[in-house]
């Protein structure tokens, strides 16, 4: 159903409070209209596109809370994160990310999302990965989103965090780990 131009920047303008990280391809998808109108919305209403929307969150909410390394080392963008909790990182699969041939990522560019954002979650002036167990359940492409969600554990017997991290691109899993995280204040330092 096509709505006027009001309608539908006024429901634009809704879903994008709702969900801040939508792409202007899945809003032309939602209200059957051009990436282009969506864009033209979207400048109407003065309302950022999605890397600037992530990136205004993203150093607004943790710029200050991530002690362990700067917000801009984090391999994708964090767009939530609550520290020795959990945290949740997006990163879009571009030209730079992927073999030339084949399209499909290169595996380091998926483990450094993982492992960033285990060390982004640690509330620690210092963390480090001591060990990590990793899986990469199914490849992906160039112009997927993969969602990178971490998740604290608790500690093992040395004391060291542990930090389960789970990827997915629209709700696939496409990678797994477990990382055993070192952190400044373990009493036994040892990595």
């Amino acid at each position: 159903m096509k709505r006027n131009k009001k309608e539908r920047q006024q429901r634009l303008q809704e879903t994008i409070e709702e969900t801040p990280f939508i792409t202007d391809e899945q809003l032309a998808e939602k209200f059957g209209v051009s990436i282009q109108t969506i864009r033209l919305d979207r400048m109407e209403l003065s309302i950022p596109e999605l890397r600037e929307r992530i990136k205004s969150v993203a150093t607004h909410q943790w710029n200050e809370t991530v002690r362990a390394l700067p917000i801009e080392e984090v391999i994708g963008e964090v767009v939530d994160l609550e520290l020795d909790t959990k945290a949740i990182s997006i990163l879009d699969i571009k030209d730079e990310h992927v073999f030339s041939r084949t399209r499909i990522a290169r595996g380091h560019h998926l483990f450094a999302q993982a492992n960033s954002l285990a060390v982004a979650v640690i509330n620690d002036e210092l963390a480090l990965t001591a060990k990590s167990e990793i899986r990469f359940k199914r490849q992906v492409r160039e112009g997927e989103r993969v969602v990178a969600k971490a998740n604290v554990k608790g500690n093992d017997d040395k004391g060291r965090t542990i930090v389960e991290v789970q990827s997915s691109v629209e709700n696939e899993p496409v990678f797994s780990g477990v990382f055993v995280m070192f952190r400044s204040n373990d009493d036994k330092g040892e990595a």
